[in-house]
């Protein structure tokens, strides 16, 4: 569970006023000296993640944020950084104090509760400050569990930790399969795998990797090739695979060495349904036939990497819209967790197969997007689009049916 990538953890965010003892609740829960903690108020500045396991729900990823009521110039770009992480949690654990739970704390719950978070409240320093019973009855009627704790002293640190794992263990953090469903038991299923500029020495990439684990899980049988290889792959094999995986910058001519009856797709459209929305990505690449000279077009990384000479977000797929299209298309970036970015000033979003995010973080990229009327699409869904092949790079999914192509 150690090597359990963040994206697949639960996500969980400690939220709370300063001084309150979110940093001590971290270190209570895990055993450990693993937040810096002070009787200054402040002293976590920005939000900082943690990979953790908890005993009954496993690998989690927790985030000790700034406090709430920072103030100050300084203080309020803080709050927006801690407020940008409820866009990525599962499940939020408010730290308070037995006098200081207020309005805004229960205007916070109710807004977590509004998009759907699971919500513990943990009323700290239970040794010093008597809960007040109109407060804690103010926390019951918002339908939440709660606990009064002393991390100081350790007093009741099992209940809130009992109470975080119940709200834990119930959310699904993803689609409990990336293939499962597409194949059966002894299939075989064709990776091709570029080794360009772009493949990591020693190793595949991670989505790569997770798919290879998934087939294995589901009892079928992975064969790994280069594009350049194909041709002896399918020789090799005593009967066609039922699917074949290719990396989307390859996909054309995958598309083409292939027979038309083997059902193929790509790493990239797997992960656009693993962690976001196949259908909602696919209604979005169709405003690329719209584009217009000017149009500015933002690619959505959610990792940071070095970009290379020929990199697939930057510099390949912009080249091949362009080409598509005709047009003299702006296209930008942001990368990285956060989105700096203000979508609405662009004409489409084209996100990364994000699998270093988790589905909840990806699935609020979408909704930022939707609300702002804004067409998001994928890496993979855009370059089969552009290249033609989008309609049977998408023939192994049960849902396209629903996609109107």
């Amino acid at each position: 569970m150690n090597t359990t990538p963040v994206g697949n953890r639960l996500h969980i965010g400690i939220f709370g006023k300063r001084n309150v003892g979110k940093s001590s609740l971290i270190n209570a829960l895990t055993g450990q000296s693993t937040a810096i903690v002070s009787d200054v108020a402040g002293t976590t500045t920005d939000p900082v993640g943690k990979t953790m396991e908890i005993s009954g729900i496993g690998p989690v990823y927790i985030y000790d944020t700034a406090g709430l009521d920072d103030t100050g110039e300084l203080g309020l770009l803080r709050v927006e950084r801690t407020r940008q992480i409820i866009r990525k949690i599962n499940l939020a654990v408010l730290v308070t104090t037995g006098d200081d739970f207020d309005a805004d704390d229960a205007a916070l719950i109710r807004e977590l509760q509004a998009q759907g978070r699971a919500v513990v409240v943990v009323f700290n320093k239970s040794d010093r400050i008597q809960a007040d019973p109109a407060k804690i009855e103010e926390v019951a009627a918002l339908g939440v569990p709660y606990a009064a704790i002393s991390c100081r002293t350790g007093d009741n640190i099992d209940t809130a930790k009992k109470l975080i794992i119940e709200a834990g263990s119930s959310i699904v953090v993803e689609r409990e399969t990336i293939i499962g469903d597409l194949i059966s038991h002894g299939d075989i299923v064709l990776l091709i795998v570029p080794i360009d500029l772009g493949a990591p020495k020693g190793r595949l990439i991670l989505p790569q990797v997770q798919v290879i684990r998934d087939i294995l899980d589901n009892d079928a049988v992975a064969v790994t090739a280069k594009e350049r290889e194909i041709e002896y792959a399918l020789r090799g094999l005593n009967r066609k695979p039922a699917l074949v995986i290719c990396d989307s910058q390859v996909v054309l001519k995958v598309s083409g060495d292939i027979p038309d009856d083997v059902k193929f797709t790509t790493f990239s459209i797997l992960f656009s349904r693993q962690k976001g929305d196949l259908a909602e990505f696919v209604r979005g690449v169709r405003r690329i036939d719209s584009l217009q000279d000017g149009d500015r077009v933002l690619i959505l990384e959610a990792c940071t990497h070095h970009p290379m000479p020929d990199d697939i977000g930057r510099v390949k797929l912009p080249r091949w819209i362009r080409s598509y299209t005709g047009k003299n298309i702006i296209f930008e970036t942001n990368a990285g967790p956060l989105v700096d970015k203000d979508i609405a000033q662009y004409a489409l979003v084209i996100s990364c197969g994000g699998c270093m995010i988790n589905r909840q973080e990806m699935l609020a990229r979408i909704g930022d997007a939707q609300s702002r009327n804004v067409p998001i699409t994928n890496y993979g869904i855009a370059i089969s689009f552009v290249h033609g092949v989008l309609k049977r790079a998408l023939s192994p999914f049960p849902e396209q049916s629903l996609l109107d192509l």
